[in-house]
């Protein structure tokens, strides 16, 4: 944050100043829980909390009425936070870097960031932490910016058409990827032409002398190239940049060569899942338009390691057992990459394989689409062969009826601790178990409770 006079903020987003003319110097933030000595804590009211009652002690605040601290007050903080974000932006030489798409987001953002702060320095790049991409996030990000920030990385996510607009007019990016156009959200959408018209958007916001960058191997990204004035250039297995021989280690982590042309280089990743080699493609593309050599890029993807939690995160017990915690979010496209690596890491030592283990809970927000979507992942799972199926509540049973005619096990629990329980007893050091859900089913609190398990417990009941 370049440091600014609570005065010259008011006056940038059209406010008035109540109380002292303090200096803002620290970012903003919207959590009193972690306040930002010299920073803005940003006032929302919401339909549980209301952010001015827990202003006290904060430096200065950007809100909707006056509080016991200095105060910009607006009409709408949320609006007058993302003019501020684009008034600092506006004065730094800094490249936005912005992706988006209906999976693979954070991951290609947590690549990208990883490979130039290794290629340009870590002080020179700020990156969405997390998975902040909406209307708060994305100038909570661009507030994290200063002038040593050569490059802003910026997810950007979108529940409707107009938001990925809205989100470029506050951080207009230079290089923007999308990643695909799949069925996340698609109940918010209405379909998944109205997701590709929303996620082109942000090719539509690239200057002519940006770079979009797009994947070839999605007929409805593809399709976004007459949609850019700028620069075009794809990723993927047809694309500009390709890759080919891949193969998985046996905790699934993919090993491959990454090409443009007839120049090839070997990246083998330290993260999880077959869908990762996407991701990083697409990374890798970003970071070469940007710049940097296909070698020096190939390189700095070998070293990213893992940076937003319960995504992919592989734990393992004292005993052997092997936990991937992929609890962060779940859609129909995730949950199948999903298992395609628990599979992988059930199948990955041919010397000792592993029963795999998915317990899996609703995935939200597929609208009309929810039952049959529930449905076709329990098809999957029967396809991929999982050895056991752990389906966490009622909302979820159509994965059990999907999967009902295969060969595994399927148990229909009712909720976070009975599925817990049943893992606790059942699953041991030969296992590898996937836990994976929306967000809001938090299936985070199983995976560590089995991790935090006595190792033990899987056998109380045969040997007592």
């Amino acid at each position: 944050m370049i440091p600014l006079p609570l005065s010259a903020v008011a006056e940038i987003v059209g406010g008035t100043l109540h109380g002292a003319d303090v200096t803002v110097s620290a970012p903003a933030y919207v959590d009193s829980r972690t306040p930002l000595p010299g920073g803005l804590f940003v006032a929302v009211v919401g339909e549980r909390v209301d952010g001015h009652d827990y202003a006290d002690g904060a430096h200065a605040v950007l809100g909707s009425r006056p509080t016991t601290a200095p105060t910009v007050v607006v009409t709408d903080p949320v609006a007058a936070l993302g003019l501020l974000a684009r008034h600092v932006l506006d004065r730094l030489d800094t490249v936005v870097l912005a992706m988006t798409g209906s999976q693979g987001k954070t991951g290609t953002k947590d690549y990208l960031a990883a490979v130039l702060r290794t290629l340009a320095g870590e002080g020179a790049v700020v990156a969405t932490a997390a998975n902040n991409n909406n209307e708060l996030g994305v100038p909570l990000t661009v507030l994290r910016a200063d002038a040593g920030t050569r490059f802003l990385v910026v997810e950007m996510g979108a529940r409707g058409v107009g938001h990925l607009s809205y989100l470029c007019d506050i951080a207009p990016p230079r290089i923007a990827a999308v990643l695909n156009v799949g069925t996340a959200h698609v109940g918010e959408f209405g379909g998944r032409e109205q997701i590709a018209r929303a996620k082109g958007e942000l090719v539509e916001a690239l200057p002519v002398d940006g770079t979009a960058v797009l994947n070839a191997d999605d007929p409805l990204v593809a399709a976004m190239g007459p949609r850019t004035r700028a620069r075009v250039v794809t990723f993927g297995e047809g694309g500009d940049l390709r890759w080919r021989g891949t193969a998985l280690d046996v905790l699934g982590r993919p090993a491959f060569e990454l090409g443009q042309g007839e120049e090839w280089h070997q990246v083998a990743l330290l993260q999880t899942g077959p869908h990762q080699v996407l991701n990083a493609a697409a990374a890798a593309a970003m970071a070469m338009t940007a710049g940097f050599p296909l070698a020096d890029v190939a390189r700095a993807l070998g070293e990213a390691g893992p940076t937003s939690r319960w995504r992919m995160e592989i734990g393992e017990r004292a005993d052997g057992l092997v936990v991937v915690n992929d609890a962060y979010n779940a859609n129909p496209d995730s949950m199948r990459a999903a298992l395609e690596a628990l599979v992988a890491i059930g199948r990955g030592d041919p010397s000792r394989p592993r029963r795999t283990v998915a317990v899996l809970g609703e995935m939200r927000e597929l609208g009309a689409e929810h039952d049959a979507a529930h449905r076709a992942v329990g098809r999957s799972a029967a396809a991929l062969g999982v050895d056991v199926l752990v389906v966490v509540g009622d909302a979820a049973r159509g994965i059990a009826e999907g999967a009902a005619d295969g060969p595994g096990e399927v148990i229909v629990t009712a909720g976070r601790e009975e599925a817990t329980a049943w893992v606790r007893q059942n699953a041991g050091a030969e296992d590898v178990v996937l836990v994976k859900a929306s967000r809001g089913v938090a299936l985070e609190v199983v995976a560590e409770a089995i991790l935090t398990s006595s190792v033990t417990s899987s056998t109380e009941e045969t040997t007592a």
